[in-house]
């Protein structure tokens, strides 16, 4: 992170340089994309750590004035690349700060929800129903952080927005009454909680359907109210189905992963037609760290016997298995793999979740047999599965 002193007196007329985080008078500027602007050294290294270290250099071509080009095809095609590159920077400023927000770090994930809100008003207007998930970030670590009337600030201009907008859909009215079910656990107005949630689920299931991880993350906020209610028994149901739909999704992943590696090993040929589905084009770093914090929270709950453990600590902890297996962290695949296999065993005797248990545990034992624990070759898989 280097930084160059700007003086403000010395800008051309009428050009007022202004700080990334706050707008006001910027009297230094990131060295190393040099169009980014700051008022002190504080908000700069907040920012870099934020979003900026993963954007600097992709805001030169968004930030420098466009060339004066003659041909109306050639200043045409010069803005539309300039589009997609601003649509390119929402997204993965959007990606980077819910990927935060799930790890707990709010006050970083502000910097990439501000370029998202910045770059996505830029692209669409002020009145575009596209600035709602930028708007519900930011609701978000408000929440996260405590400044409640910052957080609902947000809310409000996202309700208002999905409700003078034609263009809302379902995809954005599950997260905006999600943040409203989160503002009032904050608030511990436990009964608005649950009808947001259950407006969240309503509209997450007609998206992507009843049993998807999108959907499964109402399930996950509302069994979270009733936990602090103490109606155990709905809560530990609902924990239950959040754990039921992350093991079938990350179950279907992981058998796509073994089928790739016969694949090209040889082994056997896909059908005519088939195609498999890529791990990183389905499962973004958010979704990452959104199952890693989820999943973990219940297993907890679980183990620590704050939940009914008999029975499901096998499951969660298949899940877990699962999931470190395809981020190729095999000590911990293998750790909650031999923990799923003894209570599986002991408890549910359900001998296809053991062979599949069994399975996992052998690849993840093998690859921690070669060098530096990365996993054998495509061939070597093949021969294990």
């Amino acid at each position: 992170m280097l930084s160059t002193s700007v003086y403000p007196l010395a800008n051309p007329k009428g050009v007022t340089l202004e700080c990334e985080m706050c707008q006001k008078t910027a009297h230094i500027m990131c060295s190393r994309c040099r169009v980014t602007y700051y008022c002190d050294t504080a908000h700069q290294e907040a920012d870099w750590h934020g979003i900026h270290e993963k954007i600097c250099q992709l805001l030169i071509p968004v930030r420098t004035p466009l060339p004066f080009l003659s041909s109306t095809n050639e200043r045409e095609h010069s803005k539309a690349q300039l589009v997609q590159r601003q649509k390119h920077l929402i997204d993965l400023t959007r990606t980077v700060a819910q990927k935060l927000l799930f790890e707990g770090k709010h006050e970083r994930a502000i910097p990439g929800a501000l370029q998202s809100l910045r770059f996505a008003t830029t692209v669409y207007g002020s009145l575009s129903a596209e600035l709602v998930p930028s708007q519900l970030l930011l609701a978000e670590a408000g929440i996260g952080l405590g400044r409640l009337d910052e957080a609902e600030e947000y809310l409000s201009q996202a309700q208002w927005t999905v409700m003078k907008t034609k263009e809302c859909i379902n995809a954005v009215q599950y997260k905006l009454f999600r943040n409203l079910g989160l503002f009032y656990t904050a608030k511990c107005d436990y009964d608005k909680a649950l009808w947001c949630f259950a407006d969240d689920i309503y509209h997450a299931t007609q998206v992507f359907g009843v049993s998807d991880i999108h959907t499964a993350g109402g399930y996950y906020h509302m069994a979270n109210v009733f936990y602090q209610q103490e109606k155990m028994d709905i809560a530990d149901s609902l924990y239950s189905e959040v754990t039921n739909i992350w093991k079938t999704f990350l179950g279907e992943l992981v058998e796509t992963e073994i089928q790739k590696s016969l694949w090209k090993a040889g082994i056997s040929s896909p059908a005519p037609g088939t195609s498999l589905v890529d791990f990183a084009d389905v499962f973004d770093e958010a979704q990452e760290a959104e199952a890693v914090k989820v999943l973990h929270a219940i297993f907890d709950l679980r183990n620590q016997e704050l939940l009914v453990k008999k029975g499901k600590i096998g499951s969660i902890a298949h899940t877990l298995a699962m999931l470190y297996y395809l981020f190729m962290d095999f000590n911990k695949a293998t750790e909650y793999g031999e923990l799923a296999l003894e209570n599986t065993e002991l408890n549910v005797q359900d001998k296809n979740e053991i062979s599949t248990i069994q399975r996992l545990l052998e690849m993840s034992k093998k690859a921690l047999s070669y060098p530096g624990g990365k996993g054998p070759s495509p061939y070597d898989w093949a021969n294990t599965c």
